[in-house]
């Protein structure tokens, strides 16, 4: 199976993408980060193209892009990035000195994870990308768990329990759909993140559950992440899923570290999100 999809996990050495027309800040910025974070694999590009290129041959856990680039918008790439390259959600930081200039005007768009102000330093731009990268042994977060085999989900249910997660079980995309509406009702999402089957008894498969978070409700990635477990390892299919909105795919059967650790970092990417929001 590609490693651009399911068995992909954000290990100890992230491997982290730095996009900038500057010579001297790519050093800056891949200098810093060696430093804070001493097994990453930090690659640095001048452009745009270059940058699309690499992404063509691999998979980044971590992506800086500057605004402005030689030859073209650093919002065109974040947007190239989510649509045309094989990747998880990665989050996707724009790192510039007007950031908060296109954040005044709410021109950074869809597709940027966060944005970080160059004035505030390198040393903490290493701080603030190893908030995304660092590994975690357990976590805080409510789970909507979509699997209708019981053994399974309570296997998977104890194995979420463990790290410290709650988990909501349901055995159906319609039982899914109908505690997100009870939810919502509330003006509440229902949940930190969504973990889905594809296969489920019932009229609604997990990729119609996925398709009615992001278009009916309109939850975006960052803030009700959605991972879905598959057994079906057609690149084609997979990439499809990814394109409908899923965060990422896990490969059944499930293998816990894979599982918890896709899991963490979604939580931890859409923690991210909402402390940004709170403080806009």
């Amino acid at each position: 199976m590609s490693a651009g999809f399911s068995n992909r996990i954000v290990s100890a050495a992230p491997r982290v993408l730095v996009v900038d027309g500057s010579k001297v800040v790519r050093q800056l910025i891949s200098r810093v980060l060696q430093a804070e974070l001493p097994a990453a694999e930090v690659i640095g590009c001048a452009s745009g193209a270059e940058a699309q290129q690499l992404l063509e041959g691999g998979v980044f856990d971590f992506i800086t892009i500057a605004l402005r680039l030689p030859d073209m918008d650093g919002l065109e790439l974040a947007r190239y990035v989510r649509e045309s390259a094989p990747q998880i959600y990665v989050p996707i930081v724009v790192v510039s000195g007007d950031v908060d200039d296109r954040l005044h005007r709410r021109v950074l768009g869809e597709h940027v994870t966060d944005y970080f102000d160059k004035s505030l330093g390198f040393q903490a731009l290493a701080e603030f990308i190893r908030g995304y990268v660092k590994p975690e042994s357990s976590a805080e977060g409510e789970v909507l768990y979509v699997e209708d085999s019981r053994v399974v989900a309570l296997a998977t249910r104890r194995m979420l329990e463990k790290y410290g997660l709650t988990v909501r079980h349901v055995i159906s995309a319609e039982d899914a759909l109908a505690w997100l509406e009870t939810a919502h009702a509330q003006d509440q999402v229902g949940a930190d993140i969504v973990l889905t089957d594809v296969s489920l008894k019932g009229e609604l498969t997990g990729g119609d559950l996925l398709e009615r978070i992001r278009r009916e409700y309109g939850y975006s990635k960052g803030r009700l992440p959605v991972l879905v477990m598959t057994g079906d390892e057609n690149p084609v299919n997979q990439a499809a899923l990814l394109k409908a909105g899923a965060n990422d795919l896990v490969e059944k059967p499930i293998e816990e570290k894979l599982l918890i650790t896709k899991l963490l970092f979604q939580l931890r990417v859409a923690r991210h999100l909402r402390l940004r929001d709170e403080a806009v």
